[in-house]
């Protein structure tokens, strides 16, 4: 199943979105810093027989300077809350990865998103002290290296080789490359290829994400919450999910995922589709 390409307006902005036609509940997944709602393409297809299955692009739908504190992940939860509303989703099931995972909680616990459940994916709860610290584009771990990232390729098979050298994507599924490839860049005009998300956009999201501290609404969360980690994840140095999980009420779930990483819906896409139906089936 191919979905449709479509575009929303939220008031001062438009957003992008893929839409899979389905005859069952709104399924809403959102996307990981720097990357792009087709990474949802191989779950996406699986349930949309069954489900509407709806997946919006976050990078470039308002102008950001990562010097100048990014684009904040609230605005973001409150664009996807008036997209959801605008497009008349009655509680949707909403499925998240990284900086999509925080944001859906976020939209939720404190834009009044309602929700027949989350499955957040690897969510980005930095410990509490880090949002109260001022930091630079340069010192930020990631904004520092996403503004430098490698921007441009002569061909895909050029890309390709690349990626397969980054430690980062050695644990990707072949069909998530290839999709990456295929909608993460896009030509240029040196004859080559770039990236969808360019690396200003990419660091003006991690240093976005800086701008809202999420723990203090975390008990706010009403609906059943199923949140994965990838037990290779290098976040688990920095991030205490479960330190997260006994905020929320309702007795959420939580779920070590064997030889996975933090890309976890890239590395496993049918070991998440797999546990993603048996979710729905358990909210039924």
């Amino acid at each position: 199943m191919e979905p449709r390409i479509l575009a929303q307006d939220v008031g001062d902005a438009s957003l992008s979105y893929l839409l899979y036609e389905g005859d069952g509940p709104a399924i809403v997944m959102l996307h990981a810093t720097g990357f792009l709602p087709w990474l949802w393409h191989p779950i996406a297809r699986e349930l949309a027989p069954s489900f509407r299955v709806i997946a919006p692009y976050f990078c470039d739908h308002r102008d950001t300077d990562p010097n100048h504190g990014g684009l904040s992940w609230l605005e973001i939860a409150r664009d996807l809350t008036e997209f959801c509303r605008r497009l008349d989703l009655d509680r949707p099931l909403l499925v998240g990865h990284s900086m999509g995972a925080t944001v859906l909680a976020i939209a939720h616990a404190d834009c009044g998103l309602a929700a027949r459940g989350m499955l957040l994916v690897e969510p980005i709860f930095l410990p509490r002290d880090y949002y109260r610290t001022l930091i630079t584009v340069e010192d930020h771990p990631l904004a520092s290296q996403a503004i430098r990232r490698t921007n441009h390729w002569p061909d895909e098979e050029a890309a390709l080789a690349h990626l397969r050298s980054r430690a980062l994507f050695e644990k990707w599924d072949e069909e998530m490359l290839r999709l990456y490839i295929r909608y993460g860049m896009i030509d240029d005009d040196a004859g080559g290829l770039t990236l969808t998300c360019a690396p200003e956009r990419e660091a003006a999201l991690f240093m976005g994400g800086m701008q809202y501290d999420p723990w203090p609404v975390l008990p706010r969360i009403t609906c059943p919450v199923l949140m994965l980690e990838g037990e290779a994840s290098e976040n688990r140095a920095f991030i205490d999910l479960k330190d997260a999980l006994s905020h929320i009420p309702h007795a959420p779930e939580y779920r070590l995922i064997p030889d996975a990483g933090h890309l976890l819906p890239m590395e496993q896409p049918r070991t998440v589709t797999e546990i993603l139906r048996d979710f729905i089936r358990r909210l039924s």
